[in-house]
């Protein structure tokens, strides 16, 4: 990580830390990127749905989770770095904790909702299925004296117990609760939260540990008490690209340069990913691919955040911050006439369900398990998962919508008037 004042004193650090100005306008591209990684998740959690086989995830070794962590990381510089600048460690900290409380309570939410459906939908008898089977929630319904601790409640209120489905919200919050110690050693030089953040991301790295002699430190969170089994999404991995896009959003990062070189680089690293990815390997039966991905899975591991998902998730989204140009610009002049109106309301849509990502997450990994019990009772035929879909999608711009009109307080408004 090369920062853009690496070279300063401490003290000139600190000077530059106070003397930042604080970034109030969010860039277009940041909502419209956050608004297609809603769509793709709520795709990819669907089950057994054939649009997952070709979604970004297929054609690379990152997918849309980079592009909402790294998406924000860059908004919470703009929610919270400005707080800690105008108000202080402790004021901006406060905020922090907020959120993590906020986030915490939509964690727990989603869980006993989706549980709620699941059983529901098995209860129904309708395709013969065991919907809360599918998510390996038996221990909520199964006492067992060979666990070391039985009160399965407690121990997922406390994020002893983690389900893989329901880990993502949660590593989210350990991130959040790292941007305090971000902002007090970026007040002292930048160079320690370089330190710091890669730092961590070694700790999180179980294969170099082990390679190390260090696999005994290495830096996890169980995910039940009952087993060795540990979050599947590693907060100290995964902090790398969070605070990576909120480094640039700080400008603690410089903006690249676009230049030919740069551009040719992105593109061969993004192009050259293709053969080793699942549709390299799938789709074009190459036998090499699948045994180097046998042989180098730690390089690209989705737990711990491996190195070549980070590399190739840069230059995506060089190449595409490019193509978008400055704050979206290329965003808004896609099209003419007809098209031109209809991109600009698409455009419109991708933006609000971008800008309340946390209300539409929660709900599209609700709305996915109901779409899977939909396809079960339908079929799975192309014309099937394409109507399926577009309904999901129009559930998250309906949510994005509405918790869009229930933030602006319109009732406030009608007070005054």
């Amino acid at each position: 990580m090369t920062l853009v004042d690496a070279t300063r004193s401490p003290s000139d650090a600190a000077a530059a830390f106070k003397a930042q100005p604080v970034q109030r306008v969010r860039d277009l591209r940041l909502d419209f990127f956050r608004g297609l990684a809603m769509f793709i998740i709520l795709m990819a959690h669907t089950p057994d749905n054939l649009l997952t086989l070709w979604i970004p995830a297929r054609w690379g070794f990152s997918d849309a989770t980079e592009i909402f962590v790294f998406c924000s990381g860059m908004a919470s510089a703009i929610a919270f770095g400005g707080t800690f600048q105008r108000s202080g460690w402790l004021l901006g900290t406060a905020r922090v904790l907020f959120r993590v409380w906020q986030v915490y309570w939509a964690h727990v939410c989603l869980f006993f909702a989706t549980l709620a459906l699941t059983v529901y939908l098995t209860d129904l008898d309708i395709t013969g299925r065991n919907y809360w089977g599918q998510l390996n929630l038996w221990m909520v319904f199964v006492e067992s004296d060979k666990w070391d601790n039985p009160n399965i409640l407690l121990s997922f209120m406390t994020l002893r117990y983690v389900p893989n489905y329901f880990d993502i919200l949660p590593m989210y919050m350990i991130v959040l609760l790292m941007m305090p110690i971000v902002m007090a050693l970026a007040k002292v030089d930048l160079r320690l939260v370089a330190a710091f953040v890669i730092g961590v991301w070694v700790m999180g790295q179980t294969a170099l540990l082990q390679k190390l002699g260090l696999g005994a430190y290495h830096f996890e969170f169980p995910a039940e008490p009952w087993s060795d089994r540990t979050w599947f999404f590693n907060p100290f991995g995964w902090q790398l690209i969070f605070f990576t896009g909120f480094a640039f959003m700080r400008g603690w990062l410089p903006k690249p340069p676009v230049t030919p070189v740069l551009l040719a680089l992105a593109a061969v690293l993004v192009v050259a990913n293709v053969p080793l990815s699942d549709v390299g390997v799938r789709e074009f039966g190459l036998d090499w691919a699948r045994d180097w991905r046998g042989v180098n899975a730690a390089f690209f591991d989705k737990s711990d955040f491996g190195i070549l998902r980070y590399v190739h998730f840069l230059a995506l989204a060089y190449l595409v911050w490019v193509l978008a140009g400055d704050k979206g610009s290329n965003l808004m002049a896609l099209g003419a006439g007809r098209l031109a109106q209809v991109w600009t309301i698409c455009l419109a849509v991708i933006l609000k369900v971008g800008q309340q990502s946390l209300a539409v997450f929660v709900v599209s990994m609700f709305t996915a398990r109901f779409l899977g019990f939909v396809m079960d009772i339908f079929g799975r035929d192309w014309g099937t998962t394409l109507l399926v879909n577009l309904l999901g999608g129009l559930v998250l711009v309906g949510v994005a919508y509405g918790a869009g009109w229930f933030k602006s307080q319109p009732w406030r408004a009608k007070a005054r008037s």
